[in-house]
């Protein structure tokens, strides 16, 4: 009962504190806080629906080699993986009267939108190859960009203990996103063609900008640079004014032991998840039989269900039993189930099976990523918040471009496709071994004294 009406409590002050700033602050809401997320993550995916999934499964279905497919996934990957040259010019550089992150935000919404516009006027994008990655290339970047700062917002002013909670809304939005953008532009893809889903996107995402434009991050923030408002003393305290500052000190946060471990671990279960990623689509069709469109149906419907799950289960399962203990867990059943994909190898022609795999691999992959989220922001300092949320993310996505562009080295090498789905499982058992060295408790009061020794000036 005092939890019940804790959280009505909480409920009614946000409402309240709603109604009193009425211009929508997002450090005075969670409720706003968790919209605002859970919508600007929903806007990532859209994008990454269209490039990685989409585009690969029509590759594959119009007879483009695993190789072509292969070098498509790995060019839209680079920008992923190069996120961390953005996120030190974010944390130094910003409109303080308008956030620390917001300007950054509205300009990474913007790139998006004109950057989908863009590769809508590409002529014959299959036979135009290069133009399709530039054009993939520039989507991934702005996809990036927006990403670092939306994580950085969201460690500056999510607190602690809404941070799986917000982390499974966000990553729930992030899938559903995919989703939606992976049935719709198949089926636009090939009723009416490239151009038209690139439009329709460049769209949605046009009406998703709307909401960080008319939100402030702090109360008496200006909305747009000539309305009336001012910087708030919070976000004055921790802004850095020195790049170099913020390099020295992301060099001694990040190699704490286990911040340091936390990347490693990282890094090696994303090859695997990137290997995955383009394994799907050529494996399926190529192997199985199936069509772009039914991958895609499958796929949408795994990515929705793991999203719901992930928004409504999967951070209230990290806040109850913890972060570093349900990692584990969710690395064990992913090593399980891939295991059992390969034993069960003769049931691959059924029809149901392969979508029973989809459907539990995703759902463990969006609830490990939670983990993985939620655990990163609880071991950023504030300070550098986006530069050091955005290491361990552009390490993951460097695991994850090297898994998709090797996949088919890793085919002509190891030529079954049961023993290309075995690398995930390595990668997995290995993060598993390191997981258990991450001790979150110790780290946060290294990094109290290193705020205590005031290394930033």
């Amino acid at each position: 009962m005092n939890k019940f009406q804790t959280k009505v409590n909480r409920f009614q002050t946000d409402i309240l504190s709603l109604r009193k700033t009425r211009k929508g602050a997002l450090s005075e809401s969670s409720l706003l806080r968790y919209f605002t997320f859970s919508s600007l993550y929903a806007a990532q995916g859209i994008p990454e629906g269209l490039t990685f999934f989409a585009i690969p499964a029509w590759m594959a279905m119009q007879g483009k080699s695993p190789t072509e497919i292969r070098s498509f996934i790995g060019i839209i990957g680079i920008p992923w993986s190069f996120k961390i040259l953005i996120a030190p010019v974010m944390d130094r550089y910003t409109f303080l009267p308008m956030g620390r992150k917001r300007p950054w935000i509205l300009l990474g919404q913007f790139g998006l939108v004109i950057s989908l516009l863009s590769a809508s006027l590409i002529n014959d994008p299959l036979n135009n190859l290069s133009l399709l990655m530039a054009a993939g290339f520039f989507i991934s970047f702005f996809g990036a960009f927006q990403d670092v700062a939306v994580d950085g917002m969201a460690i500056d002013i999510v607190p602690i203990d809404e941070q799986a909670r917000a982390n499974g809304l966000m990553w729930g939005s992030k899938t559903i996103g995919i989703s939606f953008s992976l049935v719709t532009c198949t089926w636009i893809i090939n009723n009416y063609g490239f151009h038209y889903a690139a439009v329709f996107l460049a769209l949605i995402v046009a009406c998703i900008f709307v909401i960080p434009l008319m939100l402030r991050e702090n109360i008496g923030e200006k909305i747009m640079p000539w309305s009336k408002g001012e910087a708030c003393e919070r976000s004055k305290e921790m802004q850095v004014n020195s790049l170099k500052m913020i390099f020295k000190n992301l060099i001694k946060v990040f190699f704490l032991p286990t911040s340091l471990i936390m990347g490693i671990a990282v890094f090696f279960v994303n090859i695997g998840s990137g290997l995955m990623d383009s394994l799907l689509p050529v494996f399926t069709i190529q192997k199985i039989g199936w069509t772009d469109s039914s991958f895609s149906q499958v796929m949408a419907i795994a990515n929705v269900t793991a999203g719901l799950l992930g928004m409504f289960i999967g951070g209230a399962l990290v806040d109850f039993f913890g972060k570093i203990r349900m990692m584990s867990i969710y690395l064990i059943l992913l090593i399980v189930l891939t295991v059992a994909i390969v034993v069960f190898k003769f049931y691959w022609s059924n029809q149901f099976f392969i979508p029973g795999f989809i459907f539990f691999y995703n759902t463990l992959y969006t609830f490990l990523q939670i983990a993985i989220f939620a655990t990163a922001m609880e071991l950023c300092w504030k300070r550098i918040s986006a530069t050091q949320f955005t290491l361990y993310m552009a390490i993951g996505n460097l695991g994850r471009a090297a898994g998709a562009g090797y996949l088919g080295e890793i085919k002509t090498s190891l030529v079954e496709w049961e023993y290309v789905i075995l690398v995930y499982t390595g990668s997995a058992i290995i993060m598993l071994m390191l997981v258990i060295f991450i001790k979150t408790e110790k780290h946060l009061l290294r990094v109290n004294q290193l705020e205590n020794n005031n290394l930033i000036p």
